[in-house]
């Protein structure tokens, strides 16, 4: 099953409501905020569709914009969710979400970050190549990719934290 990744838009939300399983909202309420983060240039939402435009999975990112001190020099985006249907996973759709937002991330930030549970998450990050370090809360490791650090193609593990 071949799987497309694309910025989500409007029209997805009946898809993405039935798919997304992190918020306490009313769907009302959750329907506006992504209708208002869809057009909010600091986020990249991006959707993985089959052939037929089956969305099976999201993404989103977060350009938390310049730094206080240091401008763009240290400028952090945040990865906050990945979700692939579990009959869909195991597809590439993870793999390709992901590379959607590096490549996203890449073009704006220095640095790209984000926190996985150790059990249920991280295994898959790492079976891309990249590497959690500990972090305060001892179940989700913190993984970072610093696209300035060893020169390399931003969405290959070279440049993640070893």
């Amino acid at each position: 099953m071949p799987i497309t990744v694309r910025p989500l838009a409007a029209t997805d939300w009946p898809s993405l409501w039935r798919l997304w399983h992190h918020t306490d909202d009313p769907e009302p309420v959750a329907r506006d905020r992504f209708r208002d983060l869809l057009t909010d240039g600091r986020w990249g939402m991006f959707g993985s569709v089959t052939d037929a435009g089956r969305l099976t999975g999201y993404a989103a990112v977060q350009d938390h914009g310049p730094h206080w001190r240091t401008g763009d020099h240290h400028r952090v985006a945040r990865f906050h969710d990945l979700y692939v249907a579990e009959a869909d996973r195991r597809t590439g759709a993870g793999r390709a979400l992901v590379a959607a937002v590096v490549e996203w991330a890449a073009t704006r930030v220095r640095y790209l970050e984000w926190q996985a549970h150790h059990a249920r998450a991280a295994p898959f990050y790492e079976r891309l190549g990249y590497r959690g370090d500990p972090c305060p809360q001892p179940d989700y490791p913190h993984f970072e990719i610093d696209f300035r650090a060893g020169g390399g193609h931003p969405t290959t593990p070279d440049t993640a934290s070893r």
